[in-house]
């Protein structure tokens, strides 16, 4: 079945940069494409970037375009987001999950089956 791994998430500081990662199973990993969403504390789910089948074509929300990253490794099986300028709005739990359009949506079930990795922004 459907295996979603994240991890590389942790304790930052404002302006810190972090790289998280997800390793993909149980499915042809190369011909989705992929996606990062995020929750935040007492909030819902929310979209933070999509990536493309061959990772030539991106797209982030507003408020992370130029300052996060996200690319693949398709011979790998591995999703990746590089932070970088950090801010403390980023606190949130990371999810990777596969995308249902790219207008910001993705499957829901990959999500409730994953753990998810923590990243934390604070000084």
């Amino acid at each position: 079945q459907v295996q979603l791994v994240e991890s590389g998430g942790g304790l930052v500081q404002p302006g810190g940069s972090l790289r998280v990662s997800c390793a993909a199973s149980g499915f042809t990993f190369s011909t989705y494409y992929m996606t990062w969403v995020r929750r935040a504390p007492g909030k819902g789910l929310e979209w933070v970037s999509t990536i493309n089948t061959d990772g030539a074509s991106t797209y982030y929300k507003d408020s992370v375009k130029g300052r996060f990253t996200i690319s693949r490794d398709n011979a790998k099986n591995t999703l990746y987001l590089r932070m970088n300028s950090l801010k403390p709005e980023d606190t949130a739990l990371y999810y990777c999950a596969r995308a249902a359009s790219i207008s910001g949506t993705w499957i829901t079930s990959d999500v409730l089956n994953g753990q998810g990795t923590q990243v934390t922004v604070s000084s």
